[in-house]
């Protein structure tokens, strides 16, 4: 399995939100925003700051592609 966090981006750019301020916001460095970048895993606190922080939820943040999914 792998995690994603392209609805992450995504939900920034609808938000009309940057990254330096989901930062600021959300009380995150960019280290750990760089790991998100590159689909590194980051701790389930972390993506529940950003959740409450953009307003959404989990799966507008992150998602887990099974080994299947990945092939297809």
């Amino acid at each position: 399995m792998t995690l994603s966090y392209n609805n992450l981006w995504k939900t920034l750019i609808d938000k009309g939100m940057k990254k330096g301020t989901l930062c600021e916001l959300a009380e995150i460095s960019t280290s750990t925003l760089s790991k998100m970048k590159h689909n590194e895993p980051v701790s389930l606190g972390i993506i529940l700051k950003i959740c409450e922080t953009l307003n959404c939820k989990i799966e507008d943040v992150v998602i887990v592609i099974s080994s299947d999914q990945r092939g297809a």
